[in-house]
């Protein structure tokens, strides 16, 4: 399974922008599961992003927030020029992207939704995000991840 690529990966090797696949062993379902992730993989936890989809005023809008915090509603509604945003369901994530629950990545989804990576991520040489499977992440430049996905950047995670 670490050979074969994901959506994520191909398009990331199309574009020939660098990036590096790390694989990891944690459980989904363990309590703190983006913490415990940055300790397998030995890298600081404010440098591991978390892909959250969600609804914006009825809109699938990605949200890509340091698995050290919660991503703020009302800055993501905000960021996107909506006025309310909630968690979308399991299924809908799951059938938008392409991906399971868990694996979620802001690259190479089955529909390009739009996107907004927290600002602090412009404030690492590298981040992690996931490379679109469980068990595997993918690092690469923060400015390399807000091309790919035409993010816009804008604080919205929250205190942890």
């Amino acid at each position: 399974m670490a050979g074969q690529g994901t959506p994520a990966t191909a398009l990331l090797a199309k574009r020939r922008i660098g990036h590096r696949t790390h694989p990891y062993d944690v459980s989904p379902d363990a309590p703190n599961y983006g913490a415990l992730v940055a300790a397998a993989l030995g890298v600081p936890p404010e440098r591991v992003f978390k892909s959250l989809v969600t609804e914006v005023d009825g809109a699938l809008t990605v949200a890509v927030v340091p698995v050290t915090g919660e991503l703020d509603l009302k800055a993501l509604a905000a960021a996107v020029g909506g006025k309310r945003a909630a968690m979308a369901d399991r299924a809908v994530a799951e059938r938008a992207t392409g991906y399971v629950r868990g694996g979620i990545s802001p690259l190479g989804q089955r529909r390009r939704l739009p996107t907004v990576v927290d600002a602090s991520a412009l404030d690492h040489p590298t981040v992690y995000v996931s490379a679109g499977r469980r068990g595997l992440q993918v690092e690469l430049a923060p400015t390399d991840l807000v091309a790919l996905t035409d993010a816009t950047t804008a604080p919205i995670a929250g205190g942890g």
